[in-house]
């Protein structure tokens, strides 16, 4: 089994604007250099997965088909761009109900380093908040990136391998 190498993606304010929980198709927006990050990732051999916090599912703000057209639209857009993912995983609960994939603990990190063969050592992850690094960094990937909300241009200044 050869493992891969692995771009992880936190979804709102990485993937897309972060609007407070976006789940409308009509407030879907790219995050201002996403596409060319991802381009490059893929180009560089990294797989893509998005592993998101979604808890405006239990807090009935929207449902899980709700969230899943999002979803389907988003990768829409993105096969638009020649851009895939090998995973989406969310988390739906809320802080309170203490389960294991909600970000910062590394529940939905693990389960996708064991359905995708990820070489967790030449991994990376890009987050807008603490808890996505935190989460990775439990699940064993050590390489890291915390982007303030909305600005992934300055990943182009930034000597990473699946920007090279």
């Amino acid at each position: 089994m050869t493992l891969k190498k692995t771009l992880f993606l936190d979804r709102d304010g990485i993937i897309n604007i972060d609007k407070n929980y976006v789940h409308k198709i009509a407030d879907f927006e790219l995050v201002p250099g996403i596409l060319d990050c991802l381009r490059s990732a893929t180009k560089n051999g990294y797989q893509l997965i998005i592993i998101t916090n979604q808890s405006g599912i239990r807090r009935r703000l929207y449902t899980e088909s709700a969230y899943q057209l999002f979803t389907d639209h988003m990768i829409s857009v993105f096969r638009d761009h020649d851009i895939e993912f090998e995973g989406i995983y969310h988390c739906p609960h809320i802080y309170q109900d203490l389960c294991e994939c909600r970000k910062p603990k590394p529940g939905l990190f693990n389960q996708a380093i064991e359905e995708h063969q990820v070489d967790i050592a030449t991994s990376w992850v890009i987050g807008d908040k603490k808890r996505d690094i935190q989460a990775a960094e439990a699940a064993g990937i050590e390489s890291s990136i915390l982007i303030e909300a909305n600005d992934l241009m300055k990943l182009h200044t930034l000597k990473v391998p699946f920007m090279v």
